[in-house]
C-alpha cells in the first residue's frame, strides 16, 4: 500500500504548516487565552480563506476532499502547532451533521460553514450519559405548530461562540433506547436556550446548556424523526478520527520539545541526552508514536467502511491513541523537570491539550470494553 500523500494533499500540508507556524506566535497564544470566545476570529478567517475548512467537505457539500486522510492530515497539523480553532465542532460534528441531514435550507448553511462565517455546536451529551451516545433524556415534545424543548446538556464545545447550535432530544421511546432520538438546529439565542460558558483546561470554550420550554417549529428538525442515531454514530466516528490524528500531531510536537531539551540540558559537563537511560526512553516513546501513526492510518483507512468494521477500528485506534498518550506526556514531563510544568514553555499546553484528548469521546476503558463488544459480536 502507498502511504505517501497525493499532490494536492502535500500542498496542503505545506501550505498549512507554514500558515499555523506564522499564525501562533507567542502573542497571538496570549491572546487567545485571554479571548471570550477561546480562539482567535482572524486565524479562523485564514484557516477558511485557505480552504483548510472545505477539506473537511466533499465535493457535492461544496468541499474538495472530506476523505478520511484529508481529516487526519488537517487535524495532525493543528495538533502539531497546538491549535485551538473549533474545526472539530464546527466542521466535523456540526457541520457533517448539517451537510448529511439537513433539508436544502439547512444545507444551504455550510457554505456558510466552510466560509468561515458560520459556527456551529453540538448539545448531544447530557450530565449523566457519560460516553453512550443512547443516552439521551432531553425531550422534544409535540405541538400544534412544533416541538417543545426540555433538558440539559452537558460540555458543549464551542458553544460560546456558536451561531447554530444542533440539539438532541428525544421525541419517542425511554432514556437508552436506540430509537427516538431526533436533532434540531436551533440559533443560539433562541428563547428559553440559556448558556453558562467556562473555558477548558486544554484550551478553547465550552458551556453547560439549560433548555426550558424551548418552542420550535417543525423546520427546525434535522433530518427525520426518531431516527438521528445513525449519523450521530457516524459523526462521532469521523470526530474520534480528527481528535487521534491531532493527539498524534500533539505526540510529534512534544517529541520535538523533548528530543531538543535532551540536547541542551547539560548535567555533569555533558547534554543529559547522552545518558542511555534517557535514550531508551526517548526510543520507547518513538516506537509508540509509530504505533500511534499506524492506528491514525488504520482508521483513516475505513472510516467509510460498514458500520460495525469500522466502528471497531474507531475504538482500537482511541483505545491505543489514550494509552500513547498517557505515556508521552508523563515520559516528556519527566525528561524536562520543572520548567515541563510552567505556562511560559510550550510543553505546559500542550501536554494539557494533549491529556484532554482521553476525555473527549470515550476514554481508553470505554473504547476497550467497545472494542471487546465489537470484536466478538
Amino acid at each position: 500500500m502507498n502511504f505517501d500523500l497525493t499532490d494536492e494533499r502535500q500542498m496542503l500540508q505545506d501550505g498549512l504548516r507554514r500558515y499555523l507556524g506564522d499564525a501562533y506566535t507567542p502573542a497571538s497564544v496570549s491572546a487567545i487565552d485571554a479571548a471570550e470566545r477561546g480562539f482567535s476570529p482572524a486565524i479562523w478567517q485564514g484557516l477558511a480563506e485557505m480552504g483548510v475548512i472545505g477539506a473537511l467537505f466533499g465535493e457535492g457539500d461544496g468541499g474538495f476532499g472530506g476523505a478520511g486522510f484529508d481529516i487526519a492530515l488537517v487535524f495532525e497539523e493543528m495538533g502539531r502547532i497546538g491549535a485551538v480553532d473549533p474545526l472539530l465542532d464546527t466542521a466535523i460534528l456540526g457541520g457533517g451533521l448539517l451537510a448529511a441531514l439537513g433539508t436544502d435550507a439547512q444545507v444551504s448553511s455550510v457554505r456558510d460553514v466552510i466560509d468561515g462565517t458560520m459556527h456551529l455546536a453540538l448539545a448531544h451529551g447530557e450530565p449523566t450519559s457519560r460516553y453512550d451516545l443512547t443516552r439521551v433524556t432531553t425531550t422534544a415534545q409535540k405541538t400544534p405548530t412544533g416541538y417543545r424543548l426540555d433538558g440539559r446538556k452537558a460540555v458543549v464545545v464551542n458553544a460560546p461562540a456558536a451561531d447554530m447550535i444542533i440539539v438532541s432530544a428525544r421525541t419517542n421511546g425511554n432514556m437508552a433506547e436506540a430509537n427516538g432520538i431526533s436533532l434540531f438546529l436551533l440559533p443560539a439565542d433562541t428563547p428559553g436556550l440559556t448558556l453558562r460558558s467556562y473555558p477548558m483546561a486544554g484550551g478553547g470554550q465550552a458551556a453547560e446548556i439549560v433548555l426550558d420550554g424551548v418552542e420550535i417549529g417543525n423546520a427546525a428538525r434535522l433530518g427525520p424523526e426518531n431516527a438521528a442515531l445513525g449519523a450521530l454514530e457516524t459523526a462521532t466516528a469521523r470526530a474520534i478520527l480528527a481528535i487521534s490524528a491531532e493527539a498524534l500531531g500533539l505526540m510529534e510536537a512534544i517529541r520535538a520539545l523533548t528530543t531538543d531539551y535532551l540536547k541542551t540540558r547539560k548535567q555533569f559537563g555533558k547534554p543529559i541526552g547522552q545518558f542511555q537511560a534517557l535514550q531508551h526512553r526517548m526510543a520507547d516513546m518513538l516506537i509508540e508514536i509509530e504505533q500511534a501513526r499506524s492506528a491514525v492510518i488504520n482508521l483513516a483507512g475505513h472510516i467509510d467502511a460498514p458500520a460495525a468494521l469500522r466502528d471497531t477500528h474507531v475504538s482500537a485506534t482511541k483505545n491505543l491513541i489514550g494509552i500513547v498518550a498517557k505515556q508521552v506526556v508523563e515520559e516528556s514531563i519527566q525528561m524536562h523537570g520543572g520548567i515541563g510544568m510552567t505556562q511560559e514553555y510550550a510543553l505546559g499546553h500542550l501536554a494539557k491539550r494533549l491529556t484532554m484528548v482521553d476525555h473527549r469521546f470515550g476514554d481508553t476503558t470505554h473504547h476497550l470494553e467497545r472494542f471487546i463488544t465489537l470484536a466478538v459480536a
